[in-house]
Parts: C-alpha cells; structure tokens; sequence
C-alpha cells in the first residue's frame, strides 16, 4: 500500500486494500489514523501584582519591577520575562503580559522559576527587594489569588523578627491555545487551489523546441513540472480534487483580444478541471488555440481568486483556505496594481506562490515575496501578513520534485496558522483547547 501525508491527515482515517504481487487487490486492507501529538506552541498570559513591597529609597517610595527566569537543566538561568517599572509604589500592578510555554519552562510544567523583585535606579544599579520560586504547574493551580511572599535572603539571615519584604499576587493567567496547520486541516479545513499559467510571447513560439511552453514527446517543460510538483503536493487537501486553471498574456478565440484572467479550459462558467492531470490536459490542448502576446500582468488573476477568498472570510470558519500558484517566465508589468492587489490580499484567507520559469531577471518577484522587507502597496499600505512565496525553478531544474514542492510549500502551513489563529478563527469539530484562570487580589 502506497499514500503520502497528505492523503492521512486530510482524511484523519485512511482505509487501503494492501496490494499483492502484481498490484492486485488482496483481501486484507489496512487502516491508518492520524493524530497529531501535543507540542509545547501554546502561550500564557499572566499578570501579577505587589502589596507592601520594601521601601528602598530615601525620598520617595520603591520603584519596582519583576523579573522571572527560568532555572535550565543545568542550573543556568535565562530571563523569561522583565516587567515595566512602577514608579514610587509599593503595591504595583504590572501589565499583563503573554510568553509561550516553551520560553517559560520548556514545555515541563514542573520546571522551576525564579521570579525577583527590584527597586528600579536610575544609574541601572537596582536594589534588590526579594525573591521567591514556583511552577508553572502551581501558577495555574486554581487558588484565587494564589501569593507569594517575596524573601530577601540576608534579611532573613540577619533581622529576628524579619518575615517578607512584600507579598507578590498573581491576578490572571490565561493559557492560550495555538493551533497547528494540522488542526486545521483535520478539523475539515479544505485548501482551494487555483493554477495562473504565463501565456506571453516572451515563452517563444510553443512550435518552437527552443520555447518554454514546447511540448516534448518524451519529457515535460518547465512549466509542467512545476505544475505537478506543487500541484500533486496540494491535491491531496483538497476533496473534490477540481482545480481552477487559468492563462494570462494570451490573444483568445474566438475575437482573439488579450485576456489576462482567461479558462484554460475555455469554459468560463466553470474553470475547473479534474485533478492536477485535467490542468495538464487543458494546458496541452490550449496552446494550439492560442497566440502568445503580452504584457504580463498578474494583478487580475490575484484580484479573482481573492474575490473567492473574500467571500469565504465572511463565513468566519476554517473551511477553505486559497492557494494561487503563477508560474511565469518573466519580469510583470503591472507592479504597481500587483502591490496593491497582494496588500489586499494578505486580509484574506490566501497565499499566492510564484515560480519563476526560465532564466529571467526576477528581481522584482524578490520584491513581492517579502522576505527582505515589508511589501507596501503604493499608496504606502503594508500587507497584513506575509503571504508571497518566490522560487525560480532553474534552482531546482537538477533537483527532485519533491525538492521544488517542499521549497514553494514551505511558507504555507505558517500562513494558513497565521491568518486564522489573528482572527480568532478555531478548527471545526475541535474540542475547547484554550483553558481560561482568571484571579482577582
């Protein structure tokens, strides 16, 4: 029996008959589930307080602030966290504040944490008023108003009587449920996957062996090659396995005028095409019925899909996610509305992949991705999120297709994460993850 991931954790119970020899179907089958195991991705929120703090200045009260460290395997410590000075208090709130678990105690609720106080001086040489050790297990033990008494060791060694130097309170803490992309996808999310092909004449005459579109009778172009390995990678998150295909740049029958948002299929009312080998087929049988033209704009089939992609936002669930793979052999024309179009877009549920095919310049693709700085629209609006991945396939013409999917889907699941975990959004069919502990002093 042969699968991939996708087709297991898509379907979270996958049942296959296991083959014989000769690729027969026996009579046995097999079931695999899948179940993602708990990682450590979850945030805390906690706030803290203090009451009767040591007054450590001689004009005015304290000016505290509370450090928490996290004591390591080793016994080193590493500050987790520094809170904002309260000036002239002895009874501060400090603002509420959120750290993952695995910065706070490495994923072990039982690791110890060292929490100390100190009155803030200017010169950066602060006092130290006390300290005092917990848990992240007792943190979220529910005690209201769980507290500590905050100690100063060589007062407690020299002063009799000597009993704390304050009381530190913790008022809230809230654990914050950070989905995965698994969650997503196995709590029903579908990803919508949409091919954008460059019909421009810079490709060459498809006549011609020379141009990127020829079809070879032996071996695939480059565009056919991109094309599967993302595509075949994407197939299986998706359950109708029908996939929208358009062209752009091309002269189209019947009046033959430049279309940039065209069917390949020639079917406008229902673009899609059966599986990733359907987009082959349409791809093959389109270029004959087509001339080659140009300019290469790309900003009208990121405006199409995000009008999808728009609608789906106001469902408020995770049920369909949009990816728009361009495979393109050239430097665009309309960079100005493709900006403006991707600055939209980085509201939606959407991701927008470009492979560059042949050996171009693709700096300004460079500039769309995001990498090295943030993309603005040229009204000056940043994009929301970063949600352009750039690959030049002639980085991977050796390569295996596995190598070009992995590198064009790398960004993908964070996005997917990033876009529904910023609004609020929960997988379906997913029990209550997040945990809330509110206290009160």
């Amino acid at each position: 029996m042969e699968c991939t991931l996708g087709q297991i954790v898509s379907q979270r119970k996958l049942t296959k008959s296991l083959l014989k020899q000769g690729n027969t179907a026996g009579k046995s089958s097999i079931t695999v589930t899948a179940e993602e195991l708990s990682g450590n991705d979850d945030y805390v929120e906690l706030s803290f307080s203090a009451r009767k703090l040591d007054d450590k200045d001689f004009f005015s009260k304290s000016d505290p602030f509370l450090e928490i460290f996290r004591i390591n395997n080793d016994g080193t410590e590493s500050l987790v966290h520094r809170t904002e000075t309260v000036m002239n208090n002895l009874s501060p709130v400090w603002k509420s504040f959120k750290v993952s678990l695995n910065t706070l105690c490495s994923g072990d609720h039982e690791r110890e944490l060292k929490c100390t106080v100190w009155d803030w001086d200017s010169n950066g040489k602060h006092d130290f008023i006390g300290e005092f050790q917990t848990t992240f297990k007792e943190l979220r033990a529910e005690q209201e108003g769980k507290q500590w008494e905050c100690i100063n060791p060589k007062y407690q060694i020299k002063k009799k009587n000597y009993r704390n130097s304050g009381v530190v309170i913790l008022n809230h803490c809230k654990i914050i449920k950070m989905y995965s992309f698994l969650d997503y996808i196995m709590g029903g999310c579908q990803i919508q996957f949409t091919v954008a092909i460059d019909f421009t004449a810079s490709n060459g005459d498809p006549k011609n062996s020379c141009s990127l579109h020829y079809i070879h009778p032996y071996q695939p172009n480059e565009y056919l090659k991109a094309l599967v390995a993302v595509g075949e990678i994407c197939q299986d998150y998706d359950s109708d396995k029908m996939f929208p295909a358009f062209g752009f740049g091309a002269l189209i029958p019947p009046d033959f005028k430049v279309s940039h948002d065209f069917a390949v299929n020639f079917d406008e009312d229902n673009p899609e095409c059966a599986g990733i080998q359907g987009v082959v087929e349409a791809y093959q049988n389109c270029l004959p019925k087509i001339q080659l033209y140009g300019p290469t704009n790309i900003a009208p089939i990121i405006q199409k899909v995000a009008s999808s992609a728009s609608e789906e936002m106001h469902t408020k669930e995770a049920m369909e996610y949009f990816i728009l793979l361009i495979l393109t052999d050239g430097v665009i024309t309309d960079m100005a509305d493709t900006r403006e179009a991707i600055v939209h877009a980085s509201h939606l549920p959407m991701s927008v992949i470009i492979v560059g095919v042949g050996n171009a310049d693709f700096t300004d693709m460079q500039i769309l991705d995001g990498d090295d700085g943030i993309l603005r629209s040229p009204k000056g609006e940043p994009v929301l999120r970063d949600i352009v991945q750039f690959v030049p396939f002639k980085d991977f013409k050796h390569a295996s297709p596995a190598a070009l999917a992995k590198s064009v889907l790398a960004e993908v699941p964070n996005q997917v994460v990033d876009y529904y975990n910023a609004k609020g959004i929960k997988p379906k069919c997913m029990s209550d993850f997040e945990s809330t502990r509110t206290f009160s002093p």
